[in-house]
């Protein structure tokens, strides 16, 4: 049976191809878990349908992270953590305090989006990028302060 794929399928082909796998496979897996059509006229219209609407839902994404990238850029955060007397903090500011930070200013930013090569330990500015869509990333500045006592 011929099939065009609307999603990846490991070992068999990428969303869009025309494949020639058993009835079977067809019938009783691909087709029920919508992973792909029959190769029919009417499943190459739904397929590019189908295309057309990701990529209308893609574009509408990558315009929301634009915005609030472009809002992200403006704003900072304080993080205030305890320190010593050589100014050296106890624990760390990791992006899931940075998340909060964000959360508080009204941004619900998911903290893996943080890109942290590894957590603050020292008191200072930070410019930490955050990945909000493939395309588009934005720049938090982070102030790393002494608590005060």
């Amino acid at each position: 049976m011929e099939v065009i794929l609307i999603e990846d399928v490991k070992n068999l082909g990428k969303g869009g191809e025309k494949v020639q796998v058993k009835d079977g496979y067809a019938r009783n897996y691909l087709l029920p878990r919508r992973l792909a059509l029959p190769a029919t006229a009417s499943g190459l219209k739904m397929l590019k349908e189908e295309e057309r609407r990701k990529a209308v839902r893609e574009v509408k994404m990558q315009r929301e992270a634009e915005e609030v990238a472009k809002a992200l850029n403006q704003i900072s955060c304080t993080a205030e953590v305890e320190a010593g007397e050589d100014d050296r903090v106890f624990g760390a500011v990791t992006s899931g305090d940075i998340a909060e930070l964000l959360k508080k200013q009204g941004y619900d930013i998911d903290k893996k989006k943080i890109i942290l090569e590894e957590p603050l330990k020292a008191l200072g500015v930070y410019t930490i990028p955050i990945k909000l869509h493939t395309d588009v990333e934005a720049r938090v500045k982070v102030w790393v302060v002494k608590k005060a006592s």
